[in-house]
């Protein structure tokens, strides 16, 4: 019976003082508790009944980041001055792997993760000017090699199971395709707020229910800014609200080539993008619930065109412009403004 006390009290204190546990500090000229962000994030259990917060001191850290833990807080000094850059192409990862895990600046496995004041770059069609690289690959059955483009997918952020991921006042760039790449088509819920994104085809391309407030797109090339896979349940969705875009002469908005639904509220366009809906890319899937792209007070610089004119009474419910907020999105699932405040 002694043992079985003296181990509850063991437990509670442990719990105690993680709870108390607030921060670790990283900084790459040793003035911190680590130099890297992958030694931060490794030397920590994998669950917590609290945040964890990693605060990065300014810097460029030149990492690839696995997190597989959860309860974690990645929150840099300054945005602009706290850098994590990595350089890599998905397609030459894909030589030698099987799956895209690593394949991103930041790789995410662990759910209930936020990451602020950061920016974050896969800087590979940055640094590779050339238009095409020709690079071995074990892949490729027949020639044994690859043609890896400077415009081909480049993710900055890839996640897998993860759940509840917000992301917060952070530049996320590359200049390839793919850049910010949330990805739980059946359970993932994800929320960006005042987030710069930047790069090429389908740059913000998140699976399951996504929320973007007051974010800025940036596109480098491609035939879409965004997409979205709803293909797993009817009721997922991508909401982008007082959002701005801009980009190359003739940018696209966005498509689809799976069940999507996407609601555009109150965004800004350039002068400059294309007049084109979001389109549906020709493909073998079945779309079952039809095209669900949804529009509410969304105006270009110049003349306006007529294909974002406001529909949202034509939406499954005819909801409520000024009701479209996280708790819609997410209903009862999930309140990331809720926590922010806690």
């Amino acid at each position: 019976m002694r043992e079985y006390f003296t181990y509850i009290i063991f437990v509670l204190l442990s719990c105690r003082a993680e709870a108390q546990m607030t921060r670790i500090v990283v900084d790459a000229m040793g003035h911190g508790d680590y130099r890297t962000i992958q030694e931060a994030i490794n030397s920590l259990p994998n669950d917590a009944v609290t945040p964890r917060v990693i605060f990065i001191r300014k810097g460029t850290y030149r990492e690839k980041i696995f997190i597989e833990k959860n309860n974690l807080v990645l929150e840099g000094e300054d945005k602009d001055q706290t850098t994590l850059s990595f350089a890599l192409a998905r397609d030459a990862w894909r030589c030698d792997h099987p799956d895209d895990w690593g394949v991103a600046t930041i790789n995410l496995r662990g759910s209930d993760i936020t990451v602020k004041n950061l920016t974050i770059v896969n800087s590979y069609g940055f640094d590779n000017t050339p238009q095409q690289t020709v690079i071995d690959c074990a892949a490729d059955s027949v020639t044994h090699r690859k043609t890896i483009a400077r415009q081909g997918h480049q993710m900055a952020l890839r996640s897998f199971q993860t759940t509840r991921l917000k992301v917060i006042n952070c530049i996320l760039k590359a200049y390839g395709g793919d850049t910010v790449s949330p990805w739980n088509v059946g359970a993932g819920l994800f929320y960006f707020k005042d987030c710069i994104m930047e790069g090429g085809v389908d740059f913000y391309c998140p699976r399951g229910w996504a929320y973007a407030e007051h974010c800025t797109f940036i596109a480098d090339d491609g035939p879409a800014c965004i997409w979205h896979d709803g293909s797993a349940d009817p009721d997922s969705r991508t909401v982008l609200k007082d959002c701005y875009f801009s980009g190359y002469d003739g940018f696209k908005l966005g498509r689809y080539h799976k069940d999507a639904q996407f609601y555009l509220i109150k965004c800004r366009f350039a002068a400059n993008m294309a007049d084109q809906d979001i389109y549906l890319v020709p493909t073998t899937n079945v779309i079952r619930w039809g095209r669900r792209v949804y529009y509410y007070d969304c105006h270009k610089q110049g003349t306006d065109y007529g294909w974002y004119a406001d529909n949202l009474a034509s939406a499954p419910g005819a909801p409520d412009a000024a009701g479209i907020n996280p708790h819609w999105v997410f209903r009862d699932k999930w309140d990331p403004e809720k926590e922010s405040q806690q």
